[in-house]
């Protein structure tokens, strides 16, 4: 009886090893993929929606900064860009050391908006993604300009 319990034990303890092993390697798997920048679509992801979305899409009509020196405010966006940096004449003066003068651009195409930089020193970062050419930016996407955070919000 004690042969037949202690070959249960290994057993078991075998499959807790492969499980992990397996468990490991998928993470890896997973890793590997994101830092190459392919996608490896989840078997059910939770932000896509199985019903269609009736009615209209949403579109950006403000631009929030949601954290930095100017936390809360709010510009209503139009047809035109939306300039940010240090100068006076920008759209949203930062009073940040780590933002240039001209840093960075926000402007519409159509019904998306679109951030560039414009040659700043820190950069511009798309949700941690660095802005090296114009890139749409999504709904609620944050958009870092130094210590300066900024969302697009229907």
């Amino acid at each position: 009886m004690q042969g037949l319990i202690l070959q249960l034990t290994r057993a078991g303890f075998l499959l807790l090893l492969w499980l992990f092993v397996w468990a490991v390697l998928r993470t890896l798997r997973n890793d590997v993929y994101a830092a190459a920048g392919v996608r490896v679509p989840p078997r059910y992801s939770r932000t896509s929606s199985v019903l269609p979305s009736f009615g209209k899409p949403k579109v950006a009509k403000n631009l929030i900064v949601t954290q930095g020196a100017l936390a809360g405010t709010r510009i209503t966006l139009g047809a035109q860009p939306v300039l940010i940096g240090r100068a006076d004449d920008s759209t949203l003066v930062l009073t940040d050391d780590y933002a240039s003068t001209r840093h960075a651009r926000i402007s519409p195409r159509g019904t998306d908006w679109y951030v560039e930089d414009l040659g700043s020193t820190n950069g511009t970062y798309l949700d941690r993604a660095r802005v090296t050419t114009a890139v749409r930016v999504p709904l609620g996407t944050p958009v870092r300009v130094g210590k300066t955070v900024i969302e697009l919000r229907p």
